[in-house]
């Protein structure tokens, strides 16, 4: 304890409980948390996932040292919240390699009458993406929708459709589930989120995780090589 105190090591790792909203793309939420394992001291990562309002709650009881999301928390928000913009990009849209190739000339207009998976109407990234579909008359034909991302992209990799990701983790993406780029906005903006219940952070690994994305070493937006509008 003496130990501790004084801000020594004590050989027990240092806990850090992490809500993930469950409307957060998990390739994102696993880079924003990797600077964490990356410090001197051993850390033990605690991951829940769950909505945005029930791991406010989690927060607001201390059972949580932040949260990932992807929108602020409002003023009308009854709980002692601040927001911390974590990453910011335009948005990709990928399919599976024999879709993604059909679709990819002509991008966005390509996009009209073709099947698409669409993020549940409650994520903030669902509202940019149908205005600015509306603002451009197109009308793809959507095949589903859902609130896990997770299950989301398991139906586009199997083809059932193209789907939208961040642009800043467009590249692991493709590699490791073999999709292709059709096409890229930055009219539509995904952005991330670190919820604390502290304005000036204390807990070292929640500092080092805001820390690394304010300087943009977690989240990179790979450069222009497919149609952009």
């Amino acid at each position: 304890m003496v130990e501790a105190v004084r801000g020594r090591p004590t050989g027990r790792p240092m806990h850090l409980l992490v809500g993930v909203a469950d409307v957060v793309e998990k390739l994102v939420a696993q880079r924003l948390i990797a600077p964490a394992l990356r410090l001197p001291q051993p850390v033990r990562v605690v991951c829940r996932e769950a909505s945005p309002a029930q791991l406010l709650d989690a927060l607001a009881r201390h059972a949580l040292d932040m949260l990932i999301t992807d929108a602020p928390v409002g003023p009308e928000v009854q709980v002692r919240a601040f927001n911390h913009l974590l990453g910011d990009s335009g948005v990709s849209f990928v399919a599976a390699p024999a879709l993604a190739e059909a679709c990819r000339r002509g991008f966005p207009r390509s996009l009209d009458g073709r099947p698409m998976l669409l993020p549940t109407e409650n994520m903030a990234i669902r509202r940019s993406l149908d205005q600015w579909l509306e603002e451009r008359q197109i009308r793809p034909r959507v095949v589903g929708e859902f609130e896990d991302g997770a299950l989301l992209r398991e139906f586009g990799t199997a083809g059932h459709g193209i789907f939208v990701t961040p642009t800043m983790v467009e590249r692991p993406l493709l590699r490791t589930y073999r999709l292709r780029t059709v096409g890229r906005t930055e009219a539509v903006r995904a952005r991330v989120y670190a919820v604390s219940a502290e304005r000036r952070i204390k807990h070292p690994a929640v500092a080092a995780i805001c820390e690394t994305a304010r300087l943009g070493l977690g989240l990179r937006t790979p450069a222009a090589s497919a149609a952009r509008s």
